[in-house]
């Protein structure tokens, strides 16, 4: 104890006076131990430095006091941190807290992203000082625009901080912000220090290799996991019948206003859709009650002023209001204290439950959520799969998870990130005006995230852009870019490596209310902002829409797609459902339900085998497997054992169930010859993808050479090894 004092008494006499002051005036009776573990590392090491601990447990602080001390010691004449977000209302945020914190140090600090004015921009690029916060897009856009100007803006760049680190890895985004930090590292000869921060990550030594990914630089790691988990947790399913979805019942949405009723919430789904559809509901219980429309709304496709409005009314507001969200509030934005989340069905991960159970809860209070399964009532004649809660005992396996076995998704990335590949050679290119095809090649293929890509295959990727016209050969022999790929340096959507769609404006006289992404007819209503909006006018050649605010529900849909899920969470649903144990949160409807289906699974033999017979020539396969394992499994029995085992009719719902016929094998035969199957490795043996198919899942899939796609989907999107394992295993 006598150690940790005089550490901590070390680490604080090293603060710059200002913020020793800021302690005080915060009213801190000591230092945390993440934050003095930190500083240490930050002072006494050259380290790149890992910092993962609870939300609200003080990472920003951490990592942000001794970077800003020694900042006070160098001086901050020029730039010397580089804060990159995966949100513009993350940076906004922090640049508040950043901006109350350097009150007294003379040090700036200046927001860069879509929203921020020229001016502000101007100023930094004339005297380039203090800490730049960015997004990942506006960094791409200064390393293509101001490749010249890059030795100068970053001279004197000590550290770069990434914040929610869990939220990019694994991305075309994270690796995107490798890129970059090397792109940056070789412009100034120098490698800065890297800081990352997040509240949810499992295996630490993944995302310590990755963050030192292109560097000479090892990883600290500041890990502080809770010792006690004190959550107010609850479960509880509702079932809709036929006859309440044709009288306009939403059984869900009422239990959810119940609870949301006399709290500062926020209510979480896992798509914008049911975003706008459980607000909508919300807001239509309150006006038949009478009560007051207490009900925000916050996901990526609403306006910025409609997000800046729920977030200042969740952090300034005493009264009770309901926040229906997207993960845009999962992430460390200041929302202030709040006294329950309420999930919509299942997290996506456990670190997204971490994430939005740790947003609760905060000065001292134990986290809180209400998961609420909403269950369409099955029709008498239902096939056995459609008769299990998925969805519900997914809930409770990411619970279970962490709560007994403390697991977080492990931290993962693309082996061949062909899409972010064809982006990054376009941008390199643009930012040094022609090179030679080996000197585009070196320079693009020492980025860390294209080490598993050959040079065969960047050659190939290179004579295809040429072909199509994305770079084109001078007589010198050298590359540019080509018409095609002007056009798309031309566009601001460049610089973004996600998928994007070609949004369009909706606006209600001079407000804007966010996008949509398709144009609707004059006189078409749809949904936005929790409300509904009849379509007045439309600018097709300007992406505008005019509408007018009416009564009434409707629903609007958003292209994409849902993240992956882990096997392990596969896994732990089957022990749940095969096991007697009972589950303290789950409210009575939630464990009736299970228990129904814990009885099902018995009766019907789930619990003992993975395939079942349902009667005559069909059958289910239940493999257990997360969802690239899931996908490759799919893919060998429509590709191979269709031959071999005389399989056909072969469909899936997400990674729960695969259902296929089978005329001439029994359960048994069948069963042999896939673990067979599986022992000898066949689903590794062949490509699991067809020459006819272009599967299409990334940005810029679409510009790449089928050979290449086909070769990056099976490396980052298939797990044959996993689907071979699991063969084996079949009962």
């Amino acid at each position: 104890m006598k150690d940790r004092i005089s550490q901590a008494q070390a680490v604080f006499s090293r603060f710059a006076p200002w913020i020793r002051n800021y302690i005080y005036q915060s009213g801190w009776d000591e230092l945390r131990a993440v934050q003095i573990d930190a500083a240490e590392a930050i002072f006494h090491t050259e380290d790149h430095l890992l910092i993962t601990s609870a939300t609200a447990s003080g990472k920003t602080e951490a990592a942000f006091f001794p970077i800003l001390s020694l900042m006070a010691e160098l001086g901050a004449e020029n730039c010397t941190v580089l804060y990159i977000s995966p949100l513009k209302a993350l940076i906004n945020d922090q640049h508040s807290r950043m901006d109350l914190l350097l009150r007294e140090s003379g040090l700036p600090v200046t927001r860069w992203h879509g929203d921020v004015s020229r001016s502000h921009k101007e100023g930094f690029l004339k005297h380039p000082a203090g800490i730049l916060q960015i997004t990942p897009e506006s960094l791409e856009s200064m390393l293509i625009h101001r490749a010249n100007d890059l030795p100068r803006l970053f001279a004197h760049l000590k550290f770069i901080v990434i914040d929610e680190v869990h939220a990019l890895m694994g991305s075309d985004r994270g690796s995107q912000i490798l890129c970059q930090l090397q792109r940056i590292a070789k412009s100034i000869s120098y490698d800065p220090r890297r800081i990352a921060l997040s509240a949810t990550i499992g295996d630490t030594s993944s995302v310590s290799d990755w963050l030192a990914g292109g560097s000479l630089r090892k990883t600290t790691v500041i890990r502080f996991d809770e010792k006690e988990i004190a959550w107010k947790l609850g479960l509880e399913h509702v079932t809709v019948t036929e006859k309440g979805e044709t009288e306009g019942a939403n059984p869900a949405a009422t239990l959810i206003y119940r609870a949301t009723a006399k709290e500062k919430c926020v209510v979480f789904s896992n798509s914008r859709e049911e975003t706008e559809e459980i607000c909508a509901d919300l807001r239509s219980i309150a006006a038949k009650k009478g009560e007051e429309d207490r009900f925000y709304i916050h996901h990526g496709n609403l306006s910025a002023a409609i997000r800046e409005e729920t977030e200042d009314a969740l952090k300034n507001s005493d009264r009770p209001l309901t926040a229906c969200a997207t993960v845009t509030l999962e992430l460390g934005i200041d929302i202030g204290t709040l006294n329950r989340i309420v999930n919509q069905g299942a997290p996506a991960s456990v670190s997204s439950f971490l994430q939005r159970i740790g947003r609760s809860g905060r000065r001292g209070q134990a986290p809180e959520m209400l998961m609420v399964f909403r269950e369409e009532e099955a029709l008498p004649n239902a096939p056995l799969y459609q008769l299990i809660p998925w969805d519900l005992l997914q809930g409770i396996a990411i619970v279970e998870l962490y709560r007994k076995e403390r697991w977080i998704e492990p931290g993962d990335t693309k082996k061949k990130p062909a899409s972010l590949l064809y982006h990054q050679t376009l941008s390199c290119l643009a930012s040094k005006g022609s090179m030679s095809a080996a000197r585009l090649a070196a320079e693009v293929l020492s980025l860390s995230p294209f080490s598993q890509v050959t040079r065969e295959e960047y050659r190939a990727l290179l004579g295809h852009m040429v072909r199509q016209n994305d770079l084109e050969l001078t007589e010198e022999k050298e590359l540019i870019p080509g018409l095609r790929g002007e056009k798309k340096l031309n566009s601001f959507k460049f610089y973004a490596v996600f998928k994007d769609s070609e949004d369009f404006t909706v606006r209600h006289g001079s407000e804007e209310i966010g996008t949509i992404t398709a144009t609707p007819p004059v006189g078409e209503r749809f949904a936005l902002a929790g409300r509904v909006w009849e379509v007045e006018e439309t600018d097709v050649a300007k992406h505008l829409v005019f509408v007018r605010p009416v009564e009434g529900k409707m629903k609007i849909s958003w292209p994409g797609e849902f993240g992956n899920i882990h096997t392990r969470i596969l896994e732990k649903m089957r022990e749940i459902l095969c096991s007697d144990e009972t589950y303290p949160y789950l409210l009575p409807a939630a464990a009736e339900r299970l228990e129904k289906a814990r009885a099902l699974s018995r009766r019907s033999g789930m619990g003992a085998h993975h395939l079942i017979h349902l009667g005559g020539n069909s059958y289910v396969l239940f493999p257990w497997l997360g969802t690239r394992g899931f996908r490759a499994l799919k893919r060998y029995l429509s590709k191979y054992a269709s031959a071999k085992a005389g399989l056909y009719d072969v469909h899936s719902a997400g990674s729960y169930y695969v259902t296929f016929k089978a005329n001439a094998l029994s359960r048994e035969e069948i069963a042999s010859l896939l673990r067979e199957a599986g022992k000898a490795g066949e689903p590794l043996s062949s490509p699991l993808t067809v020459k006819t198919e272009y599967p299409v899942t990334d940005k810029y899939d679409s510009d790449l050479p089928q050979e290449l796609l086909l070769v990056a989907y099976e490396a980052n999107h298939l797990d044959p090894a996993e689907a071979a394992l699991r063969l084996t295993q079949l009962k």
